[in-house]
């Protein structure tokens, strides 16, 4: 009787814990704050520039810009005279409320060049031009930086990742499912970015909710089922809806013209980076807890919080979709 007890109890403060992540994480699933300035060159060597309109309180409350040497801003302009906006660019506080600032320069010749600053890569060089000879090397890794912060900040991935990890177990068949979920999102991610395929944002994020949903069931069922045959096929179909997720993310991002390809293809490396390390972390806790027998009967109790939290973010986008 203790121990039926002790049991329940248990039992009763992971389903407190999994009302409160319900109610906690909608606001945090998939989300991915962004920053946008613009400068608009008047003249030579004089800008218009301004924050634009965000979701969150005005980006000036948590944003500075520090401009390169030799230029004086006000409210609304910014002077750099005949050297022209040339030197380092940084902007204080990206990191923090904000993941990203992207900053749009509109030059004179009607040329366009965006720049991508984050915590890990808060400074960019600036060439006074819109012919900027900046490197590969700097886009790769800002948009690298991008893609692994999208997929651990991205809670609903997350939860289909490690659905997908409960219905297949750490066997041979997981590399098989894990590459199969990564070719499908790699591919609609791309043909999303390049404009080759679009979809709007609401039924996307209601689908990627549904299907941990769908996941989480199939994990608990005993019997054998199609998505336990083949585990593979049910991530790849998955899959091509999480790479038009990824994909609305980095919309919002933007993507450098100069180096388009680049920056597609090291955001999506990005993501597979930050996936192989849930994966991992997920194995080293299978590890820890395969020690202790009991603890394998929590694997039904987190299936559930799982599918509880999904179906409650399926229940939210679907009424938003229908509204």
């Amino acid at each position: 009787m203790i121990r039926l007890a002790l049991r329940l109890r248990a039992a009763l403060l992971l389903a407190l814990s999994a009302c409160s992540l319900t109610l906690a994480l909608p606001a945090f699933a998939h989300e991915m704050s962004m920053a946008e300035m613009q400068l608009r060159e008047t003249q030579r060597g004089e800008f218009l520039w301004q924050w634009m309109a965000t979701e969150k309180r005005p980006a000036a409350q948590d944003l500075t810009p520090v401009w390169p040497e030799g230029c004086t801003a006000d409210a609304t302009v910014l002077r750099c005279g005949a050297h022209g906006l040339a030197g380092p660019l940084s902007v204080k506080g990206v990191g923090e409320r904000y993941s990203a600032a992207l900053v749009k320069v509109f030059w004179l010749d009607g040329q366009t060049r965006v720049y991508t600053l984050t915590a890990g890569q808060p400074t960019v060089q600036l060439y006074g031009a819109a012919d900027d000879p900046r490197g590969m090397g700097e886009i790769a890794s800002a948009y690298t930086l991008l893609g692994v912060e999208h997929i651990l900040s991205g809670v609903d991935h997350l939860l289909f990742v490690i659905g997908l990890l409960f219905l297949v177990g750490f066997r041979r068949r997981l590399v098989w499912t894990i590459t199969a979920f990564t070719a499908a999102h790699s591919l609609t991610l791309a043909c999303s970015a390049l404009g080759l395929l679009t979809l709007r944002s609401a039924p996307v994020e209601a689908s990627i909710a549904l299907s941990i949903v769908l996941v989480a069931g199939e994990a608990l069922q005993q019997r054998d089922t199609l998505a336990r045959r083949w585990p593979a096929l049910v991530a790849f179909l998955f899959g091509l809806v999480h790479g038009l997720g990824f994909a609305g993310a980095l919309k919002e991002i933007g993507l450098p013209e100069n180096h388009l390809l680049v920056a597609l293809l090291t955001f999506n490396v990005g993501v597979e980076i930050g996936q192989l390390l849930t994966v991992g972390a997920c194995w080293c806790l299978w590890r820890v807890s395969a020690r202790w027998p009991a603890m394998q009967r929590l694997r039904t109790v987190l299936l559930y919080v799982i599918g509880s939290v999904a179906a409650y973010w399926s229940w939210l986008r679907v009424a938003a979709l229908l509204a």
